[in-house]
């Protein structure tokens, strides 16, 4: 990220508590000014910014955040937020917090008074075990990006500059946990174990598209399914069932019933795969605003097929398939199941992320199927005095 003249001159530094609705505001606008000579930044649109800091996002019944701007010279340079989520001290431990949101000019000591505020709050409220970058849970977007600085993020992935590693080290951050991000193309061949696991299961697993006429049972269904399969995974923390159903309203005007699979065996829903077109190739012309006719773009875009990448974002097998051939062809049946619709759509790469890095069984799979890694994220955590 390039840094212009104007914003390396040395001043006092200001850190200013986030609150009311001009106050989110200029915290939602602060990577703006940060990135506004990056080429791979994408940004968000900001009224889907401002529902995600507002009390209208789910994830509030169960947490409490507080956000903070660093300024220096009454410019904005940096911004972070610090959060306690009630589900994950549930399974964690009432002492464990998270922060997330962080963007910095490179300069130590902007980033160093953003990280020593976050905590500051954190300890003030109990907490002792901190990690992250979490925006603000496990469960949206989530990681350093620490490697495949090369290409933009995909939707709903976070973005960060090479130098933000460095800088959280020197603050006492050690690196946690990596989370992988894989790259398919989408006219794939199977691979021919792939193909006789998929023969011997052809009979036992039943394979269909998303039932529109029944939408919320089956949104209803795949968090079921999700939260069963990830259960045992690091860090999980479960989907409610208002965060879920937010999801899935989103997913209802972004993708045709096919991009959603789902795998039944003996009438029961066993696993199922998403796939989402990939909106930041749409997102940089729009710089943020649905109004006046960013919202036209973006659906002539999605009508289109003009979007010509996508990213699974949501993936899952009943943990009591795990480890066996039959989650072998469940996994692999959803995977594939919609690439035919996905291709007709002009769609010709997808992202899958994220994986966990000793997830070795999916990893296997996707591997298999000619999926590389090419992204690396990773959370941090620190104990703190």
């Amino acid at each position: 990220m390039k840094i212009s003249p104007s914003r390396q001159v040395k001043g006092e530094i200001e850190i200013i508590p986030v609150s009311g609705f001009r106050g989110i505001g200029k915290f939602i606008d602060v990577p703006w000014r940060l990135y506004a000579d990056d080429p791979l930044w994408v940004p968000p649109l900001r009224l889907e910014r401002r529902l995600h800091l507002s009390r209208f996002n789910p994830y509030f019944r169960h947490a409490q955040w507080q956000g903070w701007i660093a300024c220096r010279d009454n410019q904005p340079v940096g911004r972070i937020s610090a959060q306690i989520d009630e589900l994950y001290q549930q399974r964690y431990g009432t002492d464990t917090g998270h922060f997330g949101m962080l963007e910095s000019i490179q300069d130590e000591a902007v980033f160093s008074r953003l990280i020593q505020v976050a905590e500051s709050w954190l300890v003030e409220r109990g907490v002792r075990q901190i990690s992250g970058p979490f925006n603000f849970s496990i469960n949206q977007e989530c990681g350093l990006l620490v490697q495949g600085f090369d290409t933009p993020p995909v939707f709903m992935m976070p973005y960060s500059p090479e130098w933000y590693t460095s800088l959280l080290e020197q603050n006492g951050y050690q690196p946690c946990k990596d989370l992988l991000a894989y790259w398919l193309v989408t006219d794939f061949d199977p691979p021919p174990a792939m193909q006789a696991i998929d023969r011997k299961y052809r009979h036992q697993i039943r394979i269909r598209p998303l039932q529109r006429n029944r939408f919320n049972e089956e949104i209803e269904t795949m968090r079921d399914i999700f939260n069963d399969a990830w259960s045992d995974n690091w860090g999980f923390v479960p989907f409610t069932q208002e965060e879920f159903a937010e999801l899935g309203s989103s997913l209802r005007w972004l993708v045709p019933d096919e991009f959603i699979q789902i795998a039944e065996i003996d009438g029961r829903p066993v696993a199922f795969m998403a796939v989402l077109p990939n909106l930041n190739e749409v997102l940089p012309a729009l710089n943020g605003k649905l109004l006046p006719l960013g919202w036209l773009h973006l659906i002539n875009k999605l009508k289109s097929a003009s979007i010509t990448t996508g990213r699974v974002p949501l993936m899952g097998v009943r943990k009591q398939f795990h480890h066996t051939l039959v989650g072998i062809a469940l996994a692999f049946k959803v995977i594939d199941a919609p690439r035919k619709m996905v291709k007709s759509r002009g769609i010709g790469h997808v992202e899958l992320s994220w994986i966990l890095e000793d997830n070795q069984s999916m990893r296997a799979i996707l591997e298999k199927i000619g999926g590389r890694e090419y992204k690396r994220y990773r959370i941090y955590d620190k104990t703190l005095a």
